[in-house]
């Protein structure tokens, strides 16, 4: 019999649902701010230099959060030049959330931004066909290389648009996070779809050092307060579940003995720690920042 399980990327505005509880209840978005204010200055410090323009490709670059936020530290390295920001983001609702921010934040004038509602795979498949080869002073890929599908032939094709001085930095989870553990024992069990796949920063490591590429590492300390899946009934435990399982609908259709298995693993301390009566799954981030 056909499992009823279904990835939770079937459902558009339930997997937005969940990703927005998901960065409620996480520090995401709390330690990649961290980050980009502390250690992203001294990433970019080289990548303008003598240019006149700074051109900037944001992959899947989501409702703009994080985007803003590096726009203003490019913008503090070199006041007063202007800076192309491209973004590539497939969901129209996340491109409507990004303009609303940008039309309300300040001290953009310098700024031109373009945005194309199309997957990574969709821009450069239009760039070769239009012969295009556009070089770029700073590419980032936040979050979205597990909606890839060639992770390798995609991060080959970005660095090669690479200026000299660029950079292309990637973000997503770490291979010493519970997201590792999770999906080396159920990934086999969960509904992919092609639609996604379970990587995390060792993954990647693997394809830049078979590459030959140069690269530095960075460790995000994030965790996710998961204490609502363990009660039964609960509406955010339900979405957040889906969230861990890409998952449509985990509680109700997963078969008993996985749903068993897989609330029993999210307790376990490779997976998460408990503080102050709280289940804290560890949501580590890995930051790689690529040389051309």
């Amino acid at each position: 019999m056909a499992s009823p399980m279904r990835s939770l990327l079937t459902d558009p505005a339930r997997y937005l649902q969940s990703f927005r509880l998901f960065l409620a209840n996480s520090t995401e978005h709390q330690c990649m701010q961290e980050f980009m204010e502390r250690q992203l200055p001294a990433v970019i410090s080289s990548i303008g230099n003598g240019k006149s323009t700074i051109n900037v490709l944001s992959i899947g670059g989501g409702a703009g959060e994080i985007d803003l936020q590096i726009l203003s530290k490019v913008q503090a390295r070199y006041p007063g030049v202007t800076i192309n920001n491209d973004v590539v983001e497939p969901s129209a609702d996340q491109i409507f959330k990004y303009k609303e921010r940008v039309a309300e934040t300040s001290n953009l004038e310098n700024v031109k931004f373009t945005w194309h509602e199309e997957t990574a795979y969709e821009y450069e498949s239009r760039m070769n066909a239009e012969k295009k080869t556009k070089k770029w002073n700073f590419i980032h890929m936040i979050q979205m290389l597990y909606y890839v599908k060639d992770v390798p032939a995609t991060i080959r094709y970005f660095h090669s648009l690479l200026d000299a001085q660029a950079k292309l930095l990637i973000i997503m989870v770490s291979e010493a996070s519970g997201w590792e553990t999770l999906w080396k024992k159920f990934g086999s069990s969960l509904p992919l779809d092609d639609l996604c796949s379970y990587i995390s920063s060792a993954g990647i490591k693997r394809i830049l050092d078979s590459a030959g590429l140069k690269y530095q590492l960075h460790e995000l300390p994030s965790h996710m307060d998961i204490t609502s899946c363990f009660v039964e009934g609960n509406k955010d435990g339900e979405l957040l579940l889906d969230f861990l399982t890409e998952t449509r609908e985990f509680s109700k259709t997963a078969p008993p003995e996985l749903k068993r298995q897989v609330m029993e693993e999210l307790r376990k301390p490779e997976c998460s720690e408990k503080r102050d009566g709280k289940v804290l799954f560890n949501n580590n981030l890995s930051v790689i920042v690529i040389e051309p």
